[in-house]
């Protein structure tokens, strides 16, 4: 069983204001057109658009602990700490770089891709107009990494975060005082924190609302950020979304709970129950909601 090849792949128990829970390592991602799901076995499956290779995951691959997705590329954390990438290589996004080691967790962005190390620094590759992945001079202590489209961020031991890449709206400036962070994510121009005592604070680009976080919303335990919408998870299993809701993203099906973790992808989201079933919603174009039946993935302990 795959809890019991877990490496420190940021499993943090994190508490709300009204309990305890654990976030553990990501077992679904969604990328532009296309969605990951890691299974017990420690395999993959992928699917929606495939037009990169991004949807279709490498003979042999197993031993996964945590999958991540990129616009038009997927990334994989091995037990072993070692990385494994593919799909649309165009700007370097999916060449990990050689020698590559103690990974325990793995984040994407439009074009490029981060790592955390089991030392508490980061490596990023790919690509890097906006210097998002030229990760800030003496980062460490980081605990958690986040990609959006062209910028990244990092969440340290101490609560704070740490941001950098493009900044046209201010999506790199992380708010003065922010501080007691346990989660962070990135959306396509906007950024998440999910703070200890279970709210959110959102910033950057706010054309759809998606950086306008609900009045009143409370006990989340995980937050997940799409191209121009936002996801919330709380503590009873259900569901909360914000912004862009062209396809249906941010329109959660009715009677969906018992969920553990929820992903964004451009257009379309994710969310994992408790028994391992996939929902997904929003734009399905590429098929990137159209979950494989059958499908059962891990469910973080």
């Amino acid at each position: 069983m795959l809890h019991h090849r877990l490496r420190a792949v940021t499993l943090r128990a994190v508490t709300t204001a009204s309990g305890s829970v654990i976030i553990g390592p990501t077992s679904i991602a969604a990328g532009l057109y296309h969605s990951l799901a890691l299974k017990d076995d420690g395999t993959v499956v992928a699917w929606g658009y495939d037009g990169q290779g991004q949807s279709s995951v490498p003979g042999g691959l197993t031993g996964v602990v945590q999958v991540a997705a990129g616009g038009e590329h997927s990334l994989a954390v091995k037990d072993d700490g070692t990385v494994v990438a593919w799909g649309d290589d165009g700007i370097g996004q999916s060449s990990v770089p050689g020698g590559l080691t103690g990974a325990v967790q793995v984040a994407g962005g439009r074009d490029h891709s981060l790592a955390l190390k089991d030392d508490g620094t980061v490596v990023a590759w790919g690509y890097n107009s906006y210097d998002q992945s030229t990760v800030p001079g003496g980062l460490t202590d980081v605990v958690q990494v986040a990609g959006g489209r062209y910028h990244s961020l990092a969440l340290k031991d101490d609560g704070t975060v740490v941001a950098w890449g493009n900044n046209s709206y201010d999506q790199s400036s992380v708010p003065a005082g922010l501080t007691d962070v346990v989660q962070v994510a990135g959306g396509r121009d906007h950024s998440l924190a999910l703070k200890d005592d279970g709210t959110v604070v959102a910033w950057g680009y706010n054309s759809q609302g998606q950086s306008s976080v609900p009045a009143g919303l409370t006990d989340v335990v995980q937050v997940a950020g799409g191209s121009a919408h936002s996801l919330a998870l709380k503590d009873d299993g259900t569901v909360v979304a914000w912004g862009d809701n062209g396809d249906g993203q941010s329109t959660v099906p009715a009677g969906l709970t018992d969920v553990v973790q929820v992903a964004g992808g451009w257009r379309h989201s994710l969310a994992l129950k408790d028994d391992g079933t996939v929902v997904a919603w929003g734009s399905d174009g590429q098929g990137q909601s159209s979950v494989p039946g059958g499908l059962v993935a891990y469910v973080p302990a």
